[in-house]
C-alpha cells in the first residue's frame, strides 16, 4: 500500500454549501451532529449562509467538523496514514485524526479560539495577504520596508513561491503598493483580522486556558507542528506549541518536508477545497498530492492506494 499523509485545511478554505457532500456519508454525518450539538448550531445548515462564513467564531468549528468527517470517511475507506498536518486551524483536525485530542474537546478549544481570534480582531482591526512569486526571506524584507510603527510580519511560509504577511491594515496597504511596485503579485484573504502575529495576542489566554481544561495523548502517528515545522510526539509539547499557535508563523513548507521525511509518498488533503493540495506540489515539484471533498473520491482514492 502507498504511504498516505492526511493534511487538513484551514480558514480561508471556506465555501457556502462545503458540508453538504458530507451528509451522504454515516461515519462523516455523525461527525457533523455531534459538532452541532456542540456549538449549538447546525453545521450542515450554517455552511449554506454566507454571513456565517464569513464570521470567524462559526468558520473555525465547522471546518475542523468538515475536515474530521472527512478524515473518518477515508478511515471508514481503509485508507490508513504515516503522518498529518493541518494548516493553522486544520492542526486540531489533524490532532483529532492522530487522536491527541478527543473531537468534543478539539470543538471546544476551537470554539473558544474562533471567540478570541474575533475578538482580537476587532479590539486591534488587521487583514493578511497572499504574496505570490516570492519566498519568506524576500517577503520578511518587505514587511521591514512596509511596516513603519505598526504591526507587519510574514505569517505562514507555505511554500518557495508564496508566502503570507500580517498586520495592520495601514501596514498591509503600503506592502501592497511596494508588491505593486516590484510587479509581485499580492492577494488580499477574506479574513477577520491579523491572524497569526502579535495583533492576536489578546487572545492567547483564553486559548490557553481552553488547552489547559482539554486531555492530551501521545499521536498514534507522527504530527507535524505549524509553530516548528517539525515533527511531534510529545503530548505537553504539542499542548505548549498550541498555546503560542495563533501569534506564531506557520512554517507549512517545513511541514510538508518533515511528512515527506516520515516515508509520505502521497498528500491526501480532507476537507475543504484544494488549497494544500497545490501548495505540496509547489514544495515538492513533482509530488503526488489529491483532494478528497466527497465520500465518493474517499472511495476512489482508497481504491487506487490498495
Amino acid at each position: 500500500m502507498t504511504n498516505a499523509a492526511v493534511v487538513f485545511p484551514g480558514q480561508g478554505s471556506q465555501f457556502a454549501g462545503m458540508a453538504d457532500a458530507w451528509t451522504q456519508n454515516d461515519a462523516s454525518r455523525s461527525v457533523l451532529d455531534d459538532a452541532s450539538a456542540v456549538i449549538g448550531r447546525d453545521i450542515v445548515e450554517g455552511c449554506r449562509d454566507e454571513g456565517a462564513l464569513e464570521t470567524t467564531e462559526f468558520v473555525q468549528p465547522a471546518l475542523l467538523a468538515i475536515d474530521v468527517g472527512a478524515f473518518r470517511a477515508l478511515e471508514e475507506e481503509g485508507v490508513g496514514f504515516v503522518g498529518a498536518a493541518g494548516h493553522s486551524l486544520g492542526e486540531f483536525a489533524a490532532l483529532v485524526a492522530a487522536a491527541v485530542l478527543d473531537l468534543d474537546a478539539a470543538l471546544r478549544i476551537v470554539t473558544v479560539r474562533g471567540r478570541a481570534m474575533q475578538a482580537a480582531g476587532d479590539e486591534r482591526p488587521g487583514t493578511m495577504t497572499a504574496l505570490l512569486g516570492v519566498g519568506a526571506e524576500d517577503a520578511a524584507a518587505l514587511c521591514d520596508e512596509a511596516r513603519g510603527s505598526d504591526v507587519l510580519i510574514v505569517a505562514n511560509e507555505n511554500s518557495p513561491q508564496q508566502v503570507v504577511i500580517s498586520g495592520s491594515v495601514a501596514a498591509i496597504e503600503r506592502a501592497e503598493t511596494l508588491a505593486a511596485e516590484r510587479r509581485v503579485r499580492a492577494v488580499r484573504l477574506r479574513v477577520a483580522g491579523a491572524f497569526h502575529s502579535p495583533l492576536m495576542e489578546t487572545a492567547v489566554e483564553p486559548l490557553a486556558a481552553a488547552i489547559d481544561a482539554a486531555e492530551f495523548r501521545a499521536p498514534r502517528f507522527p504530527i507535524a507542528a505549524n509553530v516548528t515545522g517539525e515533527l511531534v510526539a510529545d503530548p505537553e509539547e504539542i499542548r505548549a506549541l498550541l498555546k503560542r499557535h495563533v501569534v506564531s508563523p506557520v512554517r507549512w513548507e517545513s511541514c510538508v518536508r518533515s511528512l515527506l521525511a516520515a516515508g509520505a509518498e502521497v498528500f491526501v488533503e480532507a476537507g475543504a477545497g484544494d488549497v494544500l493540495t497545490r501548495l505540496a506540489k509547489r514544495v515538492v515539484p513533482g509530488a503526488r498530492a489529491v483532494a478528497v471533498g466527497s465520500p465518493s473520491e474517499a472511495s476512489a482514492l482508497a481504491a487506487e492506494l490498495h
